[in-house]
């Protein structure tokens, strides 16, 4: 009887092609349309002013400003530099303080305890060592603070976008989904006893476009995932993705053709450390 031993993923080499990914199109455009979810996911965090904040994968700094919004003292870290300097220029324009560092969320650039609440939307839940990245989040809060977290459902729009994404161009073997940060389940098993308590609900956001084509054509320009995937393909390949979403597109519309209305799922938990 031959057995097999799984090889753990390389995950320096995953993370340098995910910063790659995330360095191409323009998330910052993306993350414009989803300002929503960091303002409400700082309101179930119930953030207080003079609060110390630690935003983790950051991106162009959505939970960042919202926490500064609510006059927390406000480190967003993010392994992109070009997103982290999008950032800055939007902290400068609106006239709020924040620091934003570069860093790796598997290796927080801060001491333990140092934070009254982390938090991170739809971010985190990108890091390839899960586990990892959970034990960062639990060792830069302090005993008693606030853990909040918005990460994508499997089974919502962005679970099946990414899903399909993946049935084109197949992530390295061995990683997990990202979007089981989106199950209570798989935040309980990271977390474990390391919180006294978790809170999780599923809420919605809307991606309102145009139409499918221009919701299509929009992610394939600005989303890094969707970006190197169609870059990744030949010709025929373009076409059949290109198809693929727009029918994912459809599938979850809840307009009647023309402009579309396309709810996606995400799982909002709040934790408190131990």
């Amino acid at each position: 009887m031959v057995t097999t031993q799984a090889t753990a993923p390389d995950y320096r080499a995953i993370k340098d092609r995910q910063r790659q990914t995330w360095a191409s199109g323009d998330y910052s455009a993306v993350g414009s349309r989803i300002v929503l979810m960091a303002e409400q996911l700082c309101d179930a965090a119930d953030l207080r002013a003079g609060s110390r904040v630690v935003d983790v994968a950051t991106g162009s700094g959505n939970a960042a400003l919202a926490a500064a919004r609510c006059g927390c003292e406000v480190t967003g870290i993010d392994y992109v530099p070009s997103l982290l300097e999008q950032g800055r220029a939007r902290a400068a324009v609106e006239g709020l303080e924040v620091t934003l560092l570069e860093g790796d969320a598997e290796a927080l650039p801060l001491a333990d305890g140092s934070a009254d609440a982390v938090i991170s939307v739809v971010g985190v839940m990108f890091a390839p060592d899960q586990e990892r990245a959970a034990a960062e989040l639990v060792r830069v809060c302090r005993p008693g603070g606030t853990i909040a977290l918005a990460s994508w459902t499997p089974d919502g729009f962005i679970g099946g976008l990414l899903k399909t994404v993946g049935a084109h161009v197949p992530p390295p073997a061995g990683l997990r989904p990202p979007v089981l940060w989106g199950t209570e389940a798989r935040l309980r098993e990271l977390l474990g006893d390391d919180v006294a308590s978790l809170d999780a609900r599923e809420r919605t956001y809307v991606f309102r476009y145009p139409s499918a084509d221009a919701f299509v054509d929009f992610f394939r320009t600005n989303y890094g995932p969707t970006l190197k995937a169609f870059a990744a393909l030949d010709e025929a390949g373009r076409e059949r993705f290109h198809e693929d979403l727009v029918s994912l597109v459809h599938g979850h519309d809840r307009l009647d053709g023309g402009p579309i209305a396309v709810p996606a799922t995400y799982l909002e938990t709040v934790a408190i450390r131990r």
